[in-house]
């Protein structure tokens, strides 16, 4: 390098990624944790330690899942939404569901007021999940709902709606998100204490095992922990270590590790930090392959298998200059598809400000057929791999989450780590330092602290009418007063003394959703037994 080049002034703004981590001017393979980086299957997709995908031939032979989530309102303007995106070419459909559908209460609820189909679709009864379902075939579509503590309900309405399809349990696909530890840690959609929480987690993997044997019984979080502030590295520790308290709470209620490993999965965010990003997934991928060899001892290839849906960042869209968030979308979902994604969703440009709009909606899922189709990026597996600057990231990143899942390995696993506030002080200590780079002007966000510009107000954004929770609540008493009352009662007696038993709860949830018992009345009766969990305040 001459001397006039080694005087170069540099950028103002530091070299660091999205989880501020520094970046070198170059890297080489001395770089490498071993520069012989396809030596002993780590260059192999399809083959331990899965670093470079899952599948050998991953996208060649088929597509990522194209899932857009999607969920408002009623369940009838939610079911005009999924079938508008799958004419228009999604393949899989992904619900949202409104806050009290989430937290265990029925739509004329005292706790319900306001929020009824706000930021999803509101369910009351097996009555709305016939609706939000109608004329889509459950034998060949698969759903992913985004539901935690009650899980188990919303799955049981989901077999319930098949059954009057007439379509068996056992041909049903999708995936619940099923994934308490995470609530507790970022995201506060939580009803009972942890550990009822997770007898009930461990209930549906068994049911499920002999019942709905093709559905994915958890997909396991990092999504909502990066939306919080975490880091890249921090969202792969913090999720596996989550994963393992699942793993290790299903083996202890008995079950064999390989008869519910295969159905687990993962849900990642993908941030705009493309490089990073694709590192992450790769560095997610091999740590979760050696902890399910080494720790619990699977042996079932499919046990050892990352499966990972993603979603784009929505911490990072900007209400500033809302179109610039197709770029990022666009920068982000590359990440997700470069990084070997089963499943993807894109957000839509209008999000920061309101619910995607179906002109939005629409935008979002053509960037993903425009990935698929055009970029060529699909074309080849793990394309950049051997990227001197890719393999070190994987190798940072697996070796800081490994870390991290040490010492919460430390503190007693994770309950105890979330009960000492760790988990919790470490995300918004990234969080904190990620927003002061911000406002200091150190990280440019575009449209927000630089490049900025007077603009009109985005127009066309969708907005929830506010008759929405009236008419729910008045479908919700004209179901009630239909019904038969007397099954209901029985059937919610049976589940509390199942709850006050040992036995899964599964099959009695399942015969009150039969009976049209409603969400909130099916959670109450399991907060009888099991109480409410209360946020521990850390200071």
């Amino acid at each position: 390098m001459s001397d006039n080049s080694s005087k170069t002034k540099l950028r103002a703004e530091r070299f660091v990624t999205a989880s501020n981590s520094g970046v070198a001017a170059l890297y080489t393979a001395s770089d490498l944790k071993s520069p012989d980086m396809f030596a002993a299957g780590q260059g192999n997709p399809g083959e331990y330690p899965y670093t470079r995908g899952v599948h050998p031939t991953m996208y060649r032979s088929q597509f990522w899942t194209m899932r857009q989530y999607a969920g408002f309102a009623t369940a009838e303007e939610s079911n005009a939404r999924y079938r508008y995106l799958l004419d228009h070419g999604q393949t899989g459909l992904s619900v949202a569901f409104d806050l009290p559908t989430q937290i265990g209460y029925d739509s004329d609820s005292d706790n319900a007021v306001g929020e009824v189909g706000k930021v999803g679709v509101a369910i009351d009864t097996l009555a709305d999940m016939e609706i939000l379902l109608k004329g889509i075939p459950l034998d060949k579509i698969s759903t992913s709902m985004t539901i935690n503590a009650s899980a188990g309900v919303l799955l049981a309405m989901y077999i319930a709606v098949g059954e009057k399809q007439g379509i068996s349990s056992d041909k049903l696909r999708g995936t619940i998100q099923n994934d308490i530890l995470k609530e507790y840690i970022a995201r506060g959609t939580y009803i009972f204490p942890p550990r009822p929480s997770m007898r009930l987690i461990t209930d549906i993997f068994a049911f499920c095992k002999e019942k709905v044997p093709q559905w994915n019984t958890i997909s396991i979080s990092g999504y909502h922990i990066r939306e919080a502030g975490s880091t890249a590295a921090e969202e792969v520790g913090f999720t596996l270590a989550n994963g393992i308290a699942y793993v290790q709470a299903a083996v202890d209620a008995g079950l064999d590790v390989d008869d519910f490993a295969p159905r687990l999965s993962f849900f990642f965010n993908a941030f705009t930090d493309l490089l990073e990003e694709v590192g992450k997934f790769r560095a997610a991928r091999r740590l979760w392959a050696k902890i399910m060899r080494e720790r619990f001892g699977a042996k079932n290839p499919k046990s050892l298998m990352l499966r990972f849906h993603t979603q784009t960042a929505g911490s990072t869209l900007t209400a500033q200059q809302p179109d610039n968030n197709i770029v990022r979308v666009t920068v982000q979902a590359l990440a997700a598809v470069l990084g070997g994604t089963q499943s993807l969703h894109t957000n839509s440009r209008d999000e920061a400000l309101a619910l995607p709009s179906e002109e939005s909606a629409r935008i979002a899922l053509r960037t993903q057929q425009i990935i698929a189709h055009e970029s060529g990026v699909a074309e080849t597996v793990d394309p950049l791999a051997g990227s001197y600057y890719v393999e070190a990231t994987t190798d940072r990143i697996e070796k800081e989450a490994a870390e991290l899942i040490a010492k919460i390995d430390d503190l007693g696993g994770v309950v105890p780590a979330i009960e000492q506030g760790f988990i919790q002080a470490s995300i918004q200590k990234s969080a904190y330092s990620y927003q002061q780079d911000i406002e200091s002007g150190k990280r440019i966000i575009v449209g927000v602290n630089k490049f900025t510009v007077s603009e009109p107000p985005l127009k066309g954004l969708l907005r929830v009418s506010r008759t929405v929770e009236e008419n729910q609540i008045q479908k919700l008493t004209q179901i009630k007063a239909a019904r038969d009352n007397t099954r209901v009662q029985q059937a919610l007696d049976s589940l509390q003394k199942a709850a006050e038993s040992n036995a899964n709860l599964m099959p009695y949830i399942l015969e009150a959703v039969r009976a049209y018992g409603s969400v909130g009345e099916i959670c109450n009766t399991l907060r009888k037994v099991f109480g409410e969990y209360k946020e521990h305040v850390v200071l």
